[in-house]
């Protein structure tokens, strides 16, 4: 992987990032583009605060066109070695909170009841997501969530005694939307993703993560890794805490784009995000995330997160969920896929770029130690206060 691998193919992308300085000791905001990376420093110190102004892709697209304080192709190379001794690039988001949702796709959520049916058993996955599939008969693909057909199959899935609180959210009148990651404890680019080693049975999830002010404006976007532990949710809806947030369990990057006349909101509904997974055995799985199918818009996302009953000052960053869910056996059979540490997983789209991350134990991988505190020490110090 380089450079012109990492950033989306078009030059016209208006591109925002994080970047940690190890001359000044901390996070910097910057623009990117295939040139050069331009240090934002002047104008502001978080993203949070950039993506509140209007002007904030004439910002970008001014200091693009000066000259860099780093060039792109060196950064993103100790990105992707880990280097911590040389600029490298951080998760593109700081002071928002994470939000995610799930079960926005019909295929994903099927997937979600199998592994609560199984109580988190691989080995039995493969015969109740075959009862299943032929419960629904595909009838779910066009049912629009919350709609009086819906509601329809709602109750033809509660005679079969097939209901859960999955197939409430995936076609109920409300998604489900969560917390998934504490402020400033996303990775970005290169980065080491966390599975802890309680979970024997889990996967990376490929998303489309939507920037949004504390206004509720969408106003960029990136790609997510939401990394799942499938067992520890199978085992109860109640555990998603523990099976979401983890150390290192948000990766998100490697740039937010930000939206301008040519990439918007409406552009981003036909993107097509895929995954592969090169194990460090030579396994190899790939998949994709059509977001032509999911089934709720952006739009109803974005409300159910924001609104009068809840507000973010600082803006948020909401993972909108994913089609993708690995059922092929990796080692024995009928136990499905499972990540094992040094799985390399690429997250791309053609508008968006390349996030890389490498599987590690979560319980083995750096602390997260830079918190809201020290952000404030840093910019203190940074501006002479």
């Amino acid at each position: 992987m380089n450079s012109e691998s990492i950033l989306p193919e078009d030059d016209a992308a208006v591109l925002l990032g994080r970047l940690w300085d190890p001359a000044r000791r901390g996070p910097c905001v910057v623009a990117v583009d295939r040139r050069g990376v331009h240090a934002l420093s002047a104008e502001t110190g978080t993203v949070s605060e950039l993506l509140e102004r209007d002007d904030r892709v004439e910002v970008v697209r001014r200091a693009v066109a000066g000259t860099p304080s780093w060039r792109t192709a060196e950064v993103v190379a100790a990105s992707l070695a880990r280097d911590r001794s040389r600029p490298h690039f951080l998760a593109p988001v700081d002071l928002q909170v994470i939000k995610a949702c799930g079960v926005t796709f019909v295929d994903s959520m099927i997937e979600r009841v199998i592994e609560e049916r199984v109580g988190g058993d691989p080995a039995r996955a493969a015969e109740t997501r075959g009862r299943i599939t032929e419960a629904i008969g595909g009838s779910l693909a066009d049912v629009r969530p919350g709609s009086e057909a819906a509601m329809r199959v709602k109750g033809v899935l509660r005679e079969q005694g097939l209901w859960s609180p999955y197939l409430e959210v995936g076609i109920g009148p409300d998604p489900e939307v969560f917390t998934k990651a504490p402020v400033l404890s996303s990775v970005g680019l290169g980065a080491e993703i966390g599975v802890p080693r309680a979970s024997s049975w889990n996967n990376p999830e490929p998303e489309l993560v939507l920037v949004v002010t504390s206004r509720g404006e969408a106003v960029g976007a990136t790609l997510g890794n939401d990394v799942n532990l499938r067992d520890i949710e199978g085992r109860s809806a109640l555990l998603l805490g523990k099976a979401k947030d983890n150390n290192a369990s948000s990766a998100i990057g490697p740039f937010i784009r930000l939206f301008d006349g040519a990439f918007t909101l409406d552009t981003v509904r036909e993107e097509e995000i895929t995954l592969q997974v090169s194990g460090p055995e030579g396994y190899e799985l790939e998949g994709r995330n059509s977001l032509a199918r999911i089934s709720r818009g952006f739009e109803e996302l974005i409300g159910a997160t924001y609104g009068d009953h809840h507000q973010y000052p600082d803006g948020f960053a909401l993972y909108t969920g994913t089609l993708f869910a690995p059922t092929a056996d990796r080692d024995e059979p009928g136990q499905g896929f499972t990540h094992k540490p040094g799985d390399v997983v690429r997250i791309s789209s053609a508008r968006l770029g390349t996030l890389v991350n490498t599987v590690g134990v979560a319980e083995e991988l750096p602390r997260w130690e830079f918190g809201i505190a020290q952000l404030i020490r840093h910019l203190s110090v940074r501006s002479g206060a």
